[in-house]
């Protein structure tokens, strides 16, 4: 238990780190702009297809799973992020978020357990 502790708290400082480095690159890059959330975009992404390759490995404890991925991962602002870019009237980049960040993080997600599968 203390070790999923530790690990949540550790992805969620992985998720901020990565989320600003992500978005100031975004907007550095966009003339100060961010009309797209990328940072949480790439952590879930990346987060679906580490669990994915971690647990076709065989090699997904609790402290990993559920501790730091699940820390690192939160499609609970991906969420937020798509009523935000609604309310603003933006409904392609809503569209965009909501069900290519699912299917993507799905296919990610496949192609780690089918990567994982070949180190057991």
């Amino acid at each position: 238990m203390l070790a999923v502790l530790i690990g949540g708290g550790v992805g969620s400082a992985a998720r901020f780190f990565i989320d600003s480095v992500v978005t100031r690159g975004v907007r550095r890059g966009r003339g100060g702009t961010n009309a797209f959330p990328w940072g949480i975009t790439v952590v879930n992404l990346s987060g679906s297809f580490v669990l994915g390759l971690l647990l076709g490995a065989d090699l997904v404890w609790p402290a990993i799973g559920a501790g730091l991925l699940g820390g690192y991962t939160t499609f609970s602002t991906a969420s937020l992020d798509t009523v935000r870019l609604l309310r603003e009237k933006r409904y392609v980049a809503a569209a965009g978020n909501a069900f290519g960040t699912l299917g993507i993080a799905v296919i990610l997600a496949t192609t780690g357990l089918l990567l994982g599968s070949f180190w057991r």
